[in-house]
């Protein structure tokens, strides 16, 4: 097992009518900037709850952070915190809204060009140099109520860039499974394909001794496989739901991940996809996975046969054909969640796809990838071009 540091410092809050706390958890006297999305927050009556939740505080409100948040839209956040000196930020959304919050709250107090926190990769350390914020989850998928870490997109050059440190992580997270009643299917089945993809990162490299974190990951994609077509359906039902965001939730909250390799090269490559595209986040790391685990089947094969085994009950035929037979598995799984795993199928005018993205890394110095930093540009190219 490989040497690791585990810090998670999240209070997470879950169940039935847990909004109800936020009056305690919210800092007492606290200016509050309250951050969401679209505006689905009035529809399911969560903004209500949030708003008769802290009857006496000072509040601002901010809106319409995108999905895939964009950078140009949370400087103008940045600058309204500045302003009225915002103390706590509340995030009350999904992942991209939890994500936008921790760019924010990075923000606020950095000294050099905002635009530099993601271009350079910068981690934040220092909880006194950023402001503090908690999360009411809506949308479960990213993990991002339980980590440090975010996505965002700088809208003028097509780039989608990551940031986070110890110190982004929430204050805390309230987790209320009922939220997902309101959700169209479309972000349900984003949900489970993005938290199954996201354990899959972090487990589908190379056999190795951390006996324990394998077991873990292993049960979570045996939970969505077996609670994901069913919560689309019926996301009412509590035990689906409750099961569903927990498991989305452990996908990303840090646990697995500790004291094994990982990979990652499915999101890189999957990023790019949705900054050139808008296709949904969870719909590029299908196209993209099993692509992946194609062309680096060699490296993979071992623990693509594990994966077999273990989480689709696989018992007969060789390693190869027991990992092949895996892959066919997670694409019909892909598929039976509402999936469509060719980019062809996504959008148009895709046959340059490879050429932009291998360029765009090759820029950027992303040469070497994966748990093995075995995933040249030429494999970037092909695991794309076998996508199409």
């Amino acid at each position: 097992m490989l040497n690791f540091e585990l810090y998670n410092p999240v209070n997470y809050v879950f169940g039935k009518g847990q909004i109800e706390k936020l009056n305690d958890l919210v800092p007492n006297n606290a200016k509050i900037l309250i951050a969401y999305g679209g505006g689905s927050i009035f529809k399911n009556g969560i903004y209500d709850q949030v708003k008769t939740a802290l009857p006496n505080h000072n509040i601002v409100e901010f809106g319409g952070i995108e999905p895939n948040p964009r950078f140009e839209t949370l400087m103008k956040a940045v600058e309204i915190i500045r302003a009225e000196k915002i103390d706590f930020i509340l995030a009350v959304g999904g992942g991209s809204v939890i994500d936008g919050v921790k760019f924010i709250s990075a923000a606020v107090n950095y000294e050099g060009d905002t635009v530099d926190i993601l271009r350079k990769r910068i981690l934040f350390k220092d909880v006194s140099k950023v402001i503090p914020f908690g999360t009411v989850l809506t949308l479960p998928a990213t993990g991002s109520e339980m980590n440090s870490g975010a996505v965002v997109t700088i809208d003028a050059t097509q780039e989608k860039l990551t940031l986070g440190g110890s110190a982004l992580f929430p204050v805390f997270s309230i987790v209320d499974p009922t939220v997902i009643i309101s959700l169209p299917k479309r972000q349900l089945q984003n949900g489970v394909v993005d938290a199954f993809t996201h354990v899959m990162e972090q487990y589908l490299t190379y056999t190795h001794d951390a006996f324990l974190q394998d077991r873990i990951a292993e049960s979570i994609l045996q939970t969505l496989i077996e609670i994901g077509p069913d919560v689309v359906e019926n996301p009412s039902d509590y035990k689906l739901a409750s099961n569903f965001v927990w498991s989305a939730t452990m996908a990303l909250n840090g646990l697995i991940q500790k004291g094994v390799p990982s990979d990652w090269a499915t999101h890189m490559i999957g990023h790019e996809l949705t900054a050139l595209y808008e296709i949904d986040h969870a719909r590029t790391l299908a196209i993209i996975g099993p692509n992946l685990y194609k062309v680096m089947f060699e490296t993979k094969k071992e623990k693509l046969a594990q994966y077999g085994k273990r989480v689709w009950n696989i018992s007969e035929g060789s390693t190869e054909e027991i990992a092949e037979k895996a892959i066919e598995k997670t694409i019909s799984f892909f598929h039976t969640m509402g999936m469509k795993t060719k980019l062809s199928e996504n959008t148009e005018n895709y046959q340059k796809t490879a050429d932009f993205i291998v360029n765009r890394f090759e820029e950027r110095g992303w040469k070497a990838m994966g748990e093995k930093q075995n995933i040249t540009l030429e494999k970037v190219r092909a695991i794309v071009e076998m996508s199409y």
